[in-house]
């Protein structure tokens, strides 16, 4: 017998459709996940930890003298100081990426995990391959860069090899999801490679590596955060 709520005939039983369930927010649906909660946990810690540390260690970097390297691929661009356009573009897109991830947990949590990695991997490769800068240096002021590692009369110079300004734009891009978001910050990671080119602050090198060890910051989040995630999701 139909209720008073449906016309004969308009039952779901008897028209065959099925009654849509609400869908579940991206927050709390990831946040049901033991996996998710620990792995974000983890790794708000180990952020945490790495910005006691990471101080410290520049100014071990700073301190030490380092090999100068020859590149024609520099000597053939401008010198310019582009700081406050280059910090714009970082800090805007930024900015913008974490927007877009604030509503995707689960890509948010990835990008986390790969920003750390990135940062152990250029201190590794800072101790490793130690660097002067190039001649005709103009120094990069950042104000935020500044302020955490109290750059005064000294700034930080010798963090050369990779560039950590251009893998971070490309992670950025990693991160995101749709062409849109990809081509934009693809073009953007271009821009800052240029730019930090253009003021001195890296070798040519150093940007053309950036890219390949923001992909394998962005590969080791994926295996931490999505080893046993399709496990979890398909439950």
């Amino acid at each position: 017998m139909p209720t008073l709520l449906s016309p004969p005939g308009s039952s779901p039983a008897a028209s065959g459709t099925a009654v849509a369930q609400p869908q579940r927010q991206p927050w709390p649906a990831a946040w049901a996940l033991p996996g998710f909660r620990w792995r974000l946990g983890l790794i708000v810690l180990l952020l945490m930890g790495l910005l006691a540390v990471v101080p410290g260690f520049y100014h071990f970097i700073q301190a030490r003298p380092g090999q100068q390297l020859a590149d024609p691929l520099l000597d053939l661009l401008p010198v310019r100081d582009t700081s406050a356009l280059t910090f714009a573009l970082i800090y805007g897109s930024i900015a913008a990426t974490l927007g877009f991830l604030a509503r995707r947990p689960k890509l948010l949590l990835r990008a986390l995990w790969a920003y750390y990695f990135l940062q152990l991997l250029r201190m590794l490769t800072l101790w490793l391959v130690p660097l002067e800068p190039p001649t005709a240096l103009v120094v990069l002021h950042d104000p935020v860069m500044d302020h955490i590692f109290a750059v005064t009369t000294q700034p930080i110079v010798r963090d050369l090899f990779f560039s950590g300004h251009t893998a971070t734009a490309a992670l950025l891009g990693l991160a995101v999801r749709g062409r849109t978001w990809r081509r934009a910050l693809g073009l953007l990671t271009v821009t800052i490679g240029l730019l930090v080119l253009v003021q001195r602050v890296h070798y040519s090198y150093d940007v053309l590596a950036a890219p390949w060890f923001a992909w394998a910051a962005y590969w080791l989040a994926g295996q931490v955060c999505l080893s046993r995630g399709k496990a979890q999701s398909a439950q």
